[in-house]
């Protein structure tokens, strides 16, 4: 199935169709919405443990992938991005089709988005998932890999990647209600 059509079925599936904004991408430059997801260079990672861990793409190929972006002073990321996290990755915690992740994707107050708070914020929101540290250089352009491979538009940020590795969402939110049904029916297949 060519990647559009493949884009196009999964995105009705999901419930996703209405609520992306196609023309805005092409407009502002945001997301890779039906290309290929490129393997994340993100070299922090902790597990649902909070200890020093890897997470790869290449890893969890065949698999749905959520990864969520935030930064920890960033207000719309605690009032839903993370309640978001939390309700889909509590949903698919025993589902082996399904893996969520989450990133802090600093670009911008350096000393305060810091890889120590990624712990404590897997504490606070009780994330049983890997979640990795990718700093933007702050002497440079400031974004972080995962900004410029992804073309994120800042934070809170998600994406879907489904398991041929097509990115199917690439934006600020998502219904976690229709995202979880929708991913149910997807994986019981």
């Amino acid at each position: 199935m060519t990647t559009r059509r493949r884009f196009l079925t999964h995105s009705m599936a999901l419930g996703i169709g209405a609520i992306l904004p196609l023309k805005s991408f092409a407009r502002n430059n945001y997301g890779i919405v039906g290309k290929h997801a490129p393997e994340l260079e993100v070299t922090y990672w902790i597990d649902q443990y909070g200890e020093p861990g890897q997470f790869s793409l290449a890893a969890v190929e065949g698999k749905w992938v959520f990864l969520k972006c935030f930064q920890d002073w960033c207000p719309g990321c605690h009032s839903h991005g993370f309640p978001t996290l939390k309700k889909v990755s509590d949903a698919f915690s025993e589902n082996p089709g399904v893996v969520v992740a989450g990133i802090q994707t600093t670009f911008e107050g350096f000393a305060t988005n810091t890889a120590d708070k990624i712990r404590r914020l897997q504490l606070r929101y009780e994330l049983d998932i890997p979640m990795g540290h990718d700093a933007g250089d702050p002497n440079a352009d400031h974004r972080p890999s995962t900004m410029r491979n992804y073309r994120t538009g800042g934070t809170p940020w998600m994406i879907l990647i489904d398991p041929d590795r097509t990115v199917v969402f690439n934006d600020y939110g998502v219904d976690a209600d229709r995202l979880i049904q929708a991913l149910q029916k997807e994986t019981m297949t």
